[in-house]
């Protein structure tokens, strides 16, 4: 992580989820010794109203919810108030495009857990960020549009 207040906070939310019910798979456990390190995580058992589900990770924990239907599943996604980024699996290319235009988030990767590449644009929506950097969208950030209206 990037430093150690950063491993404090993601080792309160897993703690927490756990004292609340949840089931960490693997990981879960703050390893001792020097570093900013925190292992991956996988947490089961959690619910809609979870805390972990309100907040920005940006740390190697996957919390998963189970749903039944793919609304429910869309509807999940969409009612966290941030959206960098988010992934769809599946071997449905039509459910996965679907899925993919229906979540609000900025990045959508599809099939792949790596979606970062220097020729796109990064960025996220709601409280996740506002404009993109990265590709000809990243450049558009940097200039200044002027419109003219002439009457000859």
């Amino acid at each position: 992580m990037i430093n150690n207040r950063a491993v404090d906070d993601i080792a309160a939310l897993v703690d927490s989820s756990v004292a609340a019910g949840a089931t960490a798979l693997v990981g879960g456990v703050r390893p001792e010794g020097p570093g900013a390190y925190y292992p991956p995580t996988v947490l089961t058992g959690l619910t809609e109203d979870s805390p972990i589900l309100d907040v920005e990770i940006f740390g190697p924990v996957a919390p998963v919810v189970a749903f039944g239907t793919e609304a429910e599943a869309m509807s999940l996604a969409n009612a966290t108030p941030f959206g960098l980024a988010a992934y769809v699996y599946t071997d449905d290319l039509a459910r996965a495009l679907r899925v993919a235009e229906a979540i609000d988030a900025g990045m959508v990767g599809v099939n792949r857990g790596f979606i970062s590449d220097p020729a796109a644009p990064f960025g996220g929506v709601k409280q996740s960020g506002l404009g993109r950097e990265g590709g000809h969208e990243g450049l558009l950030e940097f200039l200044e549009s002027k419109y003219i209206a002439v009457t000859w």
